[in-house]
């Protein structure tokens, strides 16, 4: 029996509205494509124009022709009937070509506006949705938009078109067998209705199980080293196995659901068909009709049922569509935690970087992971943070550069509150140096540059040379031009490091925050990272995430963090003499080195 996904709840289903809504966003979206748009109406019409012809040709030549014996009119029916095929193909090619033009133009605008907003999300967005699931968006729900753009909405323009025509032109020829052939249609308004009912909520599922697939997938390719050190690819194969066989249950409940609507569809117009062909032949008997009205007539059916089963099966279409824009309007509608004041004004050139009474919270977290920080790192100078993990020691870091904002408190440089900074001064007076230091595909230079694009080689050189590392980078097999593959697979942690180090020396801050950035380096390459360190912190304001013991003593000042708070604040000798939790930090480190 089918059971509903985890995960999937009433709020989830598209209301009608909501559905409407987003189709007449994607349709103002879409406007700047409005000329191929028009050209693609016009086309269909003549196209629709020509496919009805067909049936009233035929009847002319039988009617005309053959029951006459005049063979011209059946020569010209003929005729007729060949050039309206020809132009018929002719015209189908073309206006695949307009809709395809404007639908394509639309995706690659939606992908545009999507990862525009994507990039200018906050780390608080980052923290709560999956990787795996924004990759989905971009993918696999871009992917089902495509199905509709290239071919969709050129059959539903044609379909809806032809069935209002197709009436109309059935109910000129003979209305008691238009009246014959509309007695079906109650039947196929109240399978519709159900229809739509049904598939809104599997189409919907199926897009979450996706989502959730490729996440699964995402995060077992990325982490296929540490899965196979520890022997667990059974284990994740049954993960990977347990979405996928949620992901088939999703389409083949949308499967179901459709199977039985078609037949439904395809039933009745058989039936009608078949009620047509005795009551036309009755018909023709009492002379009320002629045998190439009845023909006509038979060969319109097609024009009017073929419609309603092409709707159907594009109203399937339409609803993973709407459920897709769904989600992809969702994330183009989130407003970002961070955002540039109206009224930004620069950052100075230098000043003191201060805390006060900052309090901060991650979304959805239990607990404040700041309560009321107050630190002062007087310009030029240095502060390490220390403290066990989890403390709280990189969030203080975070809010420094602003990649989040406090709940109550402010971050001040230089007198001017870094939530009134342009983004631009702000990322260059303030530049942070994560731990893991993260490698563009591309080459070493592409890396460097991009923290400053505008940087010419000679700076690129400068930086390197600053730290002492430009003779290790160009000894390289192809110097700075050197690919460093993707996530730079090709480097170690130490020299990947380097180069987010030389980021930094190219971008030349006042205030360099070093978040735990020397804690994943192997004994040779450390030494070069030092040597860096000191040359790049020289004559800076420096704040440092640390757990190394001789990178805390190089700080003019130290603060322990704990629970949330700044429990010590001073000099390496007056914590010491303190013999409080610092102390016992630095007994600790003492103890864990080789004797």
């Amino acid at each position: 029996m089918w059971r509903t996904p985890a995960g999937v709840t009433e709020d989830d289903k598209l209301t009608r509205t909501e559905t409407r809504t987003v189709l007449l966003r994607s349709i103002r979206m879409a406007s700047r494509f409005k000329w191929w748009g028009i050209a693609t109406v016009v086309l269909v019409t003549v196209s629709v124009v020509f496919t009805l012809s067909g049936p009233l040709l035929v009847r002319h030549g039988i009617d005309g022709g053959i029951r006459k014996g005049d063979a011209g009119a059946l020569n010209a029916a003929v005729v007729g009937y060949l050039i309206v095929t020809i132009c018929t193909y002719v015209v189908g090619r073309v206006q695949y070509l307009t809709i395809n033009r404007a639908g394509e133009g639309f995706l690659r605008t939606l992908r545009l506006t999507v990862f525009d907003r994507l990039q200018r999300q906050s780390m608080a967005f980052y923290d709560r949705e999956k990787a795996g699931v924004l990759v989905a968006r971009m993918t696999a729900d871009i992917d089902s938009l495509a199905e509709l753009v290239q071919w969709g909405l050129l059959q539903f323009m044609a379909a809806g078109l032809l069935l209002v025509l197709a009436i109309f032109l059935l109910a000129s020829l003979s209305w008691q067998l238009t009246l014959i052939a509309l007695l079906v249609l109650p039947v196929l308004v109240i399978s519709s209705i159900k229809f739509q009912r049904d598939s809104n909520r599997a189409y919907l599922e199926v897009r979450e199980r996706v989502g959730a697939n490729l996440s699964n997938l995402q995060e077992s390719i990325a982490a296929v080293r540490v899965i196979q050190a520890y022997a667990r690819e059974e284990e994740q194969i049954r993960r990977f196995e347990a979405t996928n066989r949620d992901l088939y249950r999703s389409h083949m409940h949308s499967v179901r659901v459709s199977t039985w609507y078609f037949g439904v569809v395809e039933f009745s117009g058989i039936a009608a068909t078949a009620l047509m062909v005795g009551l036309g032949g009755w018909l023709v008997h009492r002379g009320s009709v002629t045998v190439g009205t009845v023909v006509a007539f038979v060969l319109l059916l097609a024009n009017l049922f073929d419609p309603v089963q092409q709707l159907s099966q594009l109203y399937n279409t339409l609803q993973s569509a709407a459920a897709a824009l769904h989600k992809l309007f969702g994330i183009i509608d989130e407003v970002p935690a961070i955002v540039e004041a109206s009224d930004a004004t620069p950052l100075p050139m230098s000043g003191d970087l201060v805390m006060s009474d900052v309090t901060f919270t991650y979304q959805g977290g239990a607990r404040p992971a700041l309560r009321e920080v107050s630190l002062v790192v007087p310009s030029g100078s240095k502060l390490a943070l220390v403290g066990p993990t989890g403390a709280g020691k990189s969030t203080v870091a975070k809010l420094m550069a602003r990649l989040y904002d406090p709940n109550s408190g402010s971050v001040t440089f230089g007198d001017v509150d870094v939530r009134r900074a342009t983004f631009e001064s702000l990322r260059e007076r303030i530049v942070v140096v994560p731990q893991e230091g993260f490698l563009f595909n591309g080459t070493v230079r592409d890396n460097l540059l991009v923290a400053r694009p505008d940087a010419t080689d000679a700076d690129v050189r400068q930086a390197l040379r600053s730290l002492g590392v430009l003779e290790r980078f160009e000894s390289l097999p192809e110097g700075l031009d050197t690919e460093v593959r993707e996530r730079g697979s090709r480097f170690s942690a130490g020299e990947r490091q380097l180069v987010a180090l030389a980021r930094a020396a190219l971008v030349d801050p006042a205030v360099l925050v070093l978040d735990e950035a020397t804690s994943n380096l192997d004994p040779g390459t450390e030494r070069d990272i030092e040597h860096a360190l000191e040359q790049l912190m020289s004559g800076r304001t420096v704040v440092v995430v640390a757990h190394r013991l001789t990178t805390v003593r190089r700080a003019d000042q130290i603060a322990v963090v704990n629970n949330a708070t700044i429990e010590e604040i001073g000099t390496h000798d007056e914590l010491v003499a303190l013999d409080g939790r610092y102390a016992a930090l630095v007994g600790a480190w003492e103890a864990s080195q080789p004797t």
